[in-house]
């Protein structure tokens, strides 16, 4: 993968399973702190944010569940599941550990990115679908996907 240059937004992870087993409400940008060796797992195209989490402690928020597996051919490691700072304003820290202490109420990452040459965590505030809006949302892409399949059948004339 070419190496990002300044302001080029280029997604590098994204949690897809979020939006299908949450609501997904406000969101925010984060910085996030990592080593040398993650940057360059991240930059290989490496990582996994299925299992991610986002939690707050005293002032600190952590971005736990992560995996950034570690590549062979680097000098220094990285435990591959180790919790990273996410770096937020003190008012966004704030109102998100107000928001997590409504019932039901998470913060999940939805994607990671680069942002003038620096990787940023988009973190949403989410609250868990039940069982039927899931089906809902399981028999809505299928019947998309039929009728995108039915047009294109129609176009080609056959």
């Amino acid at each position: 993968m070419a190496k990002p240059t300044k302001g080029d937004g280029l997604l590098i992870l994204q949690n897809r399973r979020a939006s299908f087993h949450y609501e997904l409400g406000e969101r925010y940008e984060a910085g996030i702190a990592l080593t040398g060796s993650e940057v360059k797992t991240l930059r290989e195209g490496g990582g996994d944010l299925t299992d991610a989490w986002i939690d707050v402690e005293d002032t600190r928020v952590w971005l736990k569940g992560m995996l950034l597996p570690q590549l062979p051919h680097t000098a220094f490691g990285h435990e591959p599941r180790r919790a990273r700072l996410l770096l937020l304003h003190h008012a966004e820290i704030d109102r998100i550990r107000k928001a997590l202490t409504q019932k039901g109420m998470t913060a999940v990452p939805t994607r990671l990115y680069w942002k003038s040459g620096r990787v940023k965590v988009e973190l949403a505030m989410a609250k868990g679908k039940i069982t039927a809006d899931k089906r809902r949302a399981i028999r809505e892409r299928d019947l998309d996907r039929e009728a995108r399949a039915e047009m294109a059948r129609v176009r080609k004339g056959r």
